[in-house]
């Protein structure tokens, strides 16, 4: 009556799989858990903590690689060794997209065109830059604004109300009147959205997309710049579009700078996107026109904002104090203590800031209808992030 029935061979492999299914089911559960996403949470106080600690693991982490990397550089300048390479880190710029109108140092061809091109005679300082400033028709608010600090930046330039003329009887009373060159504030929405650069007498017309507008009255503690002609630096237009844009912007401002004004103004490629910026150093007895040359090579080597900005250098000379050596808390007012001068750099931006990109090129002046273009952008061209054509 008591006896067990014998399991068959056939119960026991069943057994034995069931046994394998529940260990693999553990050590799924068990990946799953090690591998949870925040994203996969969905109480956010879990998946905020879940967060802080991947983050705080990725730190301690990097830390270790830097202490080791370290280590062994000063291991091998012991040794009289040559410290291990660096590794260089993967960026969209420095893996874009090979391009065959890269400009090249050895390019005699893009030389010669620069001698016939249409900005020579300015670049050449035979005949000095004088830009007309107008806006759309149906113009806004900020507008005005905007153009009274383009005034203020790009040196012997007027502004003329835009009224019910055309831009093309515009551009004849320009070429009369010896203007060299026309831009065009458009507003959209009570907004400037837009850019029109017009070279006079035979072209070329560039139409930029403006962005991330600030005035000089929104900007905490700006500054005013002064009446003196800027320095002009165009930093990473490598190709022979951006090599073309950049000549259209050189051409509006005067090529003999005022160094004792201690003005630069930076237009800075990235990623095809214009980044325009001003700066201005206060006079220093102190600081001679060639130092202030190679700082301003040195602050726009180091520039990465993507708008317009208007700055300018404050150095200010600030005294530390310190203590004596044993660091202690001297209690007699008589207590030995150290003053030694620093000189602080602080930068005090002066406004504007917005940011240009590149919407088309066209042979010539402004034409809609007949006009010739030389570039184009157009949806297609981003299909891929790492290709770039300024």
């Amino acid at each position: 009556m008591g006896a067990k029935r014998k399991k068959s061979e056939g119960e026991e492999l069943l057994n034995e799989g069931e046994k394998e299914n529940d260990k693999n089911n553990e050590n799924i559960s068990k990946k799953m858990k090690k591998e949870i996403l925040p994203s996969m949470i969905k109480n956010k106080e879990k998946r905020s903590a879940v967060h802080a600690k991947l983050k705080h693991q990725k730190k301690v982490e990097k830390r270790k690689k830097l202490k080791a990397r370290d280590a062994a550089e000063k291991r091998a300048l012991e040794l009289g060794e040559e410290p291990p390479a660096r590794m260089t880190p993967r960026t969209i710029e420095n893996t874009r997209e090979p391009d065959e109108t890269v400009c090249r140092p050895d390019d005699d061809e893009l030389f010669a065109g620069n001698d016939a091109d249409e900005f020579s005679s300015i670049l050449k300082q035979g005949c000095a830059p004088k830009i007309l400033i107008t806006t759309c028709r149906f113009n806004s608010s900020r507008g005005p604004a905007f153009i009274s600090e383009l005034l203020s930046v790009i040196p012997n330039s007027h502004y003329y109300k835009r009224g019910t003329y055309d831009l093309k009887k515009i551009i004849e009373y320009a070429k009369k009147k010896d203007f060299t060159s026309i831009i065009v504030v458009h507003t959209n929405r009570r907004e400037p959205d837009a850019l029109l650069i017009i070279g006079l007498p035979d072209g070329p017309t560039a139409h930029f997309k403006l962005s991330k507008l600030v005035l000089r009255k929104d900007i905490k503690n700006h500054g005013n710049p002064t009446g003196h002609i800027p320095e002009l630096v165009l930093n990473n237009f490598a190709t022979r579009l951006g090599h073309r844009v950049g000549r259209l912007i050189q051409s509006l401002f005067p090529q003999s700078p005022e160094f004792r004004g201690r003005r630069v103004v930076t237009f800075h490629n990235q990623r095809d996107f214009i980044f325009f910026r001003h700066h201005r150093c206060v006079p220093l007895e102190f600081i001679s026109c060639y130092m202030w040359t190679i700082l301003c090579s040195y602050l726009t080597s180091i520039m990465k904002a993507f708008c317009y900005y208007e700055c300018r250098y404050i150095f200010e000379t600030k005294e530390s104090k310190g203590s004596d050596a044993n660091g202690k808390k001297a209690k007699d007012a008589k207590s030995e203590k150290t003053s030694q001068q620093k000189v602080i750099t602080r930068l005090q931006e002066c406004g504007p800031r917005f940011t240009l990109k590149l919407v088309s090129l066209q042979h010539g002046t402004f034409d809609t209808k007949g006009g010739e273009f030389e570039w184009v952008h157009k949806p297609e061209m981003d299909t891929s992030r790492r290709r770039f054509f300024l």
